[in-house]
């Protein structure tokens, strides 16, 4: 099946396949992109207008059309332009949960040619803050829960306007209610977007210890749609060549394709790798206020779900839950998702317990707009411990540790260049400089290929953990601790855990003569960075912690000396 993998991926992406790979020059740099993609996401969304009255956004009790929603999205896009002075180049934030509202306003404010600037709704003000400075949005849209975290620290941003969502009472003085912005029967304004100008900005934590705005493009974004849409093609076509297709289950019926959304639409994984191609294909998008494994199995039923796509830990809650073998899952085609690797264990379950679906993953970054490889059904099972081939519009390179590229399924560095990759991080040319030279994005994984193409990841290069699909920068996490007067050394390191994948645990040193005990300074991180990043582990070290000849600290040292037994 890998022989015939290459060759459908040969015919998809020659000249004259749906996929065909051309070249565009950008800064010097030659890189693969589609041919066929579309122009900009604008076009994106109003390719969608045929799927008419179509279900497509539902939040509980409410549920929007897609011609609902292009009405809605046309009178946004005008008064953007008309009431509040919109122009291409602008940018917009967007701060709530994921309510209609944010797919609504990013549509709106990418098809006037802004770019929308996804706030981590778990983001404490200061870190607002933050990012509303580095950001310098014209709007912002917000719900009540985000504008009460802002509003002790408003006077600490520069000016801009708001528009409430879901906010009956309190609002900032001046802002104006979500209703106010979908007002009248807009006609969508004309408007050109270059291609390669930024569609989003999503903050990414930073190894400094403030957040990086990764700015994704229109080119990436439509890019990450081919990708997706060239996996879900070629897979298929593939295993059907070689003789794998699989029996139908007595009984199956085909329903229309419905996605729920499980994870923040403020990430690539939500917003990129599903609202995205979900939209172009007349999906369903099943919103939800926070995730919880039993009211999953009741949407699943209720509302007929082909596909979950959230971190390893949902699939995992929903099939151990105790609902789980008396719930009607056989609307289910897809289960998986990525944000962290998906144990071979787990695949197996997939798909051994849910009869009607498939274990798929994806693995990607915000620095690539998405999806870089993609792997499922047949060629998981065969392959659990890898996340896929590389996808066409990437070019691949291994590089060593002393930078050269490294061949012949050795271990090194994964660097990626293509019409995906980011143009840079918001204002920051150094962190841009260091994480893209010639096009070529370092993905901070240590990874192999094997000699059917697939890659395995193996390892971080970055001092980052993953936590539940969050990373967590260790750096950022320190800084936090170093705040604290009673803090001489510490060392963040991530904690193995089975339900998150990992947990953060902090080893601390305290400065002579002053203490304070775990669950105070567990706190006052908390006062400075999301609750998530905070130590769920905190050792209190008696001595000083071992550090190297260059004066960096030896973690793996320190991990492997410390037991969880031992944390407060």
């Amino acid at each position: 099946m890998y022989k015939e993998l290459h060759e459908i991926t040969a015919q998809l992406t020659g000249e004259g396949g749906p996929f065909e790979i051309a070249e565009v020059e950008l800064d010097g740099v030659a890189l693969r992109t589609y041919k066929n993609a579309p122009a900009d996401m604008r076009q994106v969304w109003l390719g969608t207008a045929g799927h008419g009255d179509a279900d497509y956004l539902v939040y509980e009790d409410e549920r929007l059309t897609y011609a609902e929603s292009h009405k809605l999205v046309a009178a946004a896009a005008r008064n953007l332009v008309d009431r509040f002075g919109v122009k291409p180049g602008d940018r917009i934030a967007v701060a709530m949960r994921n309510y209609p509202e944010w797919v609504l306003s990013y549509w709106a404010a990418i098809s006037v040619g802004a770019s929308v600037v996804g706030m981590n709704a778990w983001w404490t003000g200061p870190e607002m803050v933050y990012a509303l400075n580095d950001a310098k949005p014209t709007l912002l849209i917000a719900d009540k829960e985000r504008l009460e975290r802002l509003e002790p620290v408003r006077d600490q941003v520069g000016d801009f306007q708001i528009i409430t969502v879901r906010v009956s009472e309190g609002a900032p003085a001046g802002s104006q209610p979500w209703s106010e912005l979908v007002a009248g029967e807009g006609t969508m304004p004309e408007v050109e977007i270059d291609p390669d100008s930024d569609a989003c900005i999503f903050y990414t934590s930073g190894t400094t210890g403030v957040p990086k705005g990764a700015q994704l493009t229109h080119r990436g974004c439509t890019n990450n749609i081919m990708s997706m849409a060239f996996w879900n093609a070629a897979s298929p076509a593939a295993l059907a060549a070689a003789g794998k297709t699989r029996a139908p289950v007595a009984g199956e019926v085909s329903y229309p394709p419905a996605f729920l959304v499980v994870t923040p639409l403020f990430h690539v994984t939500a917003c990129n790798c599903v609202m995205h191609g979900a939209s172009l294909t007349g999906a369903k998008l099943i919103l939800v206020y926070k995730w919880d494994a039993g009211r999953a199995l009741e949407l699943i039923e209720q509302e007929r779900v082909t596909t979950i796509s959230g971190v390893p830990v949902m699939s995992r809650e929903l099939i151990a839950h105790e609902d789980f073998a008396k719930s009607d899952t056989s609307s289910l085609k897809s289960l998986g998702g990525g944000g962290a690797a998906i144990q071979p264990d787990l695949v197996e379950k997939i798909e051994s317990r849910v009869s009607s679906a498939r274990p798929g993953t994806g693995y990607g970054m915000t620095e690539a707009c998405g999806v870089i490889t993609m792997n499922s059904a047949d060629y998981f099972v065969d392959k659990p411990e890898t996340v896929g081939p590389i996808l066409p519009v990437f070019e691949t390179m291994i590089e060593g540790p002393d930078g050269k590229p490294v061949t012949d399924g050795g271990v090194g560095e994964l660097c990626v260049r293509g019409g995906q990759v980011i143009r840079g991080y918001l204002n920051r040319p150094e962190a841009t400089a260091e994480s893209i030279t010639n096009g070529w994005l370092h993905t901070g994984d240590i990874a192999r290929i094997d000699e059917d193409g697939f890659v395995a990841i193996v390892d971080r290069a970055k001092d980052m953990l993953l936590r539940g699909g969050e990373n967590v920068y260790c750096a950022e996490v320190e800084a936090a601790i170093f705040e604290h007067d009673a803090v001489a050394e510490c060392a963040v390191i991530g904690v193995p855990d089975d339900r998150l994948g990992e947990e953060v645990g902090a080893a601390v040193v305290l400065a002579d003569g002053v203490s304070v005990d775990a669950d105070a300074l567990r706190a006052f991180v908390k006062e400075r960075i999301a609750a998530f990043k905070a130590p769920r582990y905190i050792w209190f070290m008696d001595s000083a912690l071992p550090r190297n000849a260059s004066g960096k600290f030896m973690k793996p040292e320190l991990r492997d000396s410390l037991d969880v037994q031992d944390a407060q």
